[in-house]
């Protein structure tokens, strides 16, 4: 992220690079006093980028904070040729950077954090990374890698061994390049040396993300060597976790304002929100930190907490921002703030989303609407509609659908999600209502926005995509209110909708 850094300074009074050599005399903002460099690196992080900067990284630097002794420092690995940038912004500040977080009162606090001390490009020295992987001192290998990173065939549902990178880790003395491979030979070394096996990890925003990563792995495992997958089934744990920390993109004028703020050269400056949430299954194969000592919540089940989240966060996301961006707005707090969006939110998220969850022990739903409601409202973030928007095709199905098919199976109303999906149908056709062009991001806008468009002749069109939606277009009840909502939108825009659709709800 060069331009972080090229006129960070301007107009600035004396700064101070961010290095091991440097640290003892920043005194301008807080800074790890542990040391660094003494201890194991006892996890090994794939997929480093603000989201685990923000979450996982800053408990890991609370927990040292806490025990300069404890043995759980992180070693980061990128794997994908975009990940020389972190490597090219994390390798000369070792390891360091800025966690920023804004209040929506406009508070500001950042600190450093110091918990990776290692950052390894898997193209540059593969081996290396095989050997920090199989080394006995590693006994987490988390992935924070998205929901792509995990392989998952759009045609068939299942991990993809035809991707070409995947069949040349497969072939015979392969050098391996995908987190698959390289994880793989080192459990396989792992085992042929008589060392237990780690914990596989996933941070990643998806449902059962534990058993997502124990489905590809093993299943890599199985094409590669059958008796390591057995030895995988029997030894490696691979924990669900619900992670919840909304972390946008870095904006380019973080790394300026942090120079000025605090004196600081920080190359890739990370910025989120205060509010932050990990839930974790307590099931680690080789012991893990004590996480709970610094507010990760330790669960036998994260099911029901995670599908709160997915249900009510991540769906309601969807319910902003499609309707958002069609009102005009490019910021999500602006959005929130609209009365109608916020009216909209509320009546998704109280009269469909929550009455489709079980009971989240210890979690009351009521706080926890209004407080994502704040949060989504907070100025300070900066978050963009744009994100929201992204790769909907990988949102909706997992999110939004799985609340249409169980309100519709227990009788219930769908009027509002059944609306976020006539929006996202809009928002597809990539023309706004001033006749701009969007710009659909989605793997699959090539086939989405001219079903899109299709679906002005035939309301059926778009719905009728089965991977995403299931039999919704069989179902009259969906049907009702989705063509409704679609045809709205068409004729009178987004705004008329919404004060139709939520005048009188509560």
């Amino acid at each position: 992220m060069t331009q972080t850094v090229q006129g960070a300074t301007a107009g600035i009074g004396p700064v101070t690079p961010l290095d091991d050599e440097h640290l003892a005399e920043i005194e301008s903002t807080e800074v790890p006093r542990y040391d660094r460099h003494e201890r194991p690196r006892g996890i090994v992080h794939f997929g480093v980028g603000g989201f685990h900067r923000a979450h996982q990284a800053m408990y890991v630097d609370r927990l040292l904070g806490r025990d300069p002794d404890m043995p759980w420092t992180i070693c980061g690995v990128g794997v994908l040729p975009g990940d020389k940038r972190m490597r090219d912004a994390l390798a000369p500040q070792d390891g360091l950077y800025t966690l920023t977080l804004k209040h929506p009162d406009g508070e500001v606090e950042t600190s450093v954090v110091g918990s990776i001390v290692d950052y390894l490009f898997a193209p540059d020295d593969p081996e290396k990374v095989i050997e920090t992987l199989a080394a006995p001192t590693t006994r987490i290998v988390s992935l924070t890698v998205t929901e792509g990173g995990y392989n998952i065939s759009s045609s068939t549902g299942e991990f993809d061994l035809h991707a070409p990178d995947v069949e040349a880790d497969l072939a015979p003395n392969a050098i391996p390049r995908t987190t698959f491979g390289l994880i793989t030979e080192a459990l396989h070394r792992r085992r042929a040396r008589g060392i237990g096996s780690f914990t596989v990890m996933s941070c990643d925003n998806i449902p059962g993300n534990g058993h997502m990563a124990r489905r590809v792995f093993t299943a890599f495992a199985q094409a590669k060597d059958p008796d390591l997958a057995e030895w995988m089934e029997l030894h490696t744990s691979f924990p669900n976790s619900m992670v919840d920390r909304i972390t946008p993109a870095t904006p380019a004028e973080l790394a300026h304002e942090v120079a000025a703020r605090t004196g600081l050269i920080d190359r890739w400056p990370v910025v989120a929100e205060p509010f932050t949430q990990w839930v974790l299954e307590d099931d680690f194969a080789d012991g893990r930190p004590p996480f709970e000592d610094v507010g990760v919540q330790m669960v036998a089940d994260v099911a029901p907490y995670e599908l709160m989240k997915l249900r009510l966060l991540n769906a309601g996301h969807q319910t902003l921002c499609y309707f958002g961006y069609l009102m005009g707005y490019r910021l999500v707090d602006e959005a929130a703030r609209d009365p109608l969006l916020e009216k909209l939110l509320r009546a998704y998220m109280q009269q469909e989303g929550r009455l489709t969850l079980p009971a989240v022990p210890g979690v009351d739903v009521d706080d926890y609407i209004d407080t994502l409601l704040e949060r989504f409202s907070n100025p300070a973030i900066g978050d963009t509609i744009a994100r929201l928007c992204a790769e909907s095709s990988d949102r909706i199905p997992q999110w939004l659908v799985p609340v249409i098919v169980e309100r519709l199976r227990d009788g219930g109303s769908v009027s509002f999600s059944a609306a976020v999906v006539a929006s996202w149908t809009r928002y597809a056709e990539g023309l706004d209502e001033q006749g701009e062009p969007i710009e659909v991001v989605d793997q699959r806008a090539e086939m989405l926005s001219p079903l899109a468009r299709d679906s002005q002749q035939d309301p059926r069109a778009f719905v009728g995509v089965t991977d995403l939606f299931g039999d919704l277009a069989d179902d009259a009840t969906f049907m009702e209110s989705y063509t409704w909502a679609l045809s709205s939108l068409r004729e009178r825009g987004a705004r008329e909708t919404l004060v139709e659709l939520v005048g009188d709800a509560s």
